[in-house]
């Protein structure tokens, strides 16, 4: 169930944290962060994803009150759920990258899944 990491902040730094962690990777395609954190941002970031598929004004007032830009939630809703429109969830993956130097913390990459990939990929499979 998402949300239920505390990640060691009180509740509000906690929110406002992961909504700077969504806005970032929605804004960049991907993030590296710890793997604790990356898990906590993949659910909310497929649940904005989802909101952008939708595209109605209430679906884009939910995602516009939850990213921390204007700018971000339009590309939500332009650039980055079309792409994802013949997809059922699995928006995101997370690739362990090992510990943190100063902090032995698992350390991984979120990004977001390039379909164009996959279809290239599932081509030759077929043939």
């Amino acid at each position: 169930m998402p949300g239920t990491r505390k990640l060691g902040r009180p509740t509000a730094h906690r929110k406002s944290m992961l909504r700077g962690l969504v806005t970032y990777l929605l804004e960049n395609g991907k993030i590296e962060t710890t793997l604790t954190r990356a898990k906590e941002v993949q659910s909310l970031a497929e649940k904005m994803i989802t909101l952008g598929k939708a595209n109605t004004l209430a679906s884009r007032r939910a995602a516009l009150s939850f990213i921390t830009k204007e700018d971000v939630t339009k590309k939500l809703f332009d650039q980055i759920a079309p792409k994802y429109a013949d997809r059922n969830g699995g928006y995101t993956q997370i690739y362990k990258l090992g510990p943190r130097r100063g902090d032995a913390a698992e350390m991984a990459l979120i990004k977001l899944v390039d379909v164009e990939d996959e279809k290239k990929e599932d081509e030759k499979a077929d043939k």
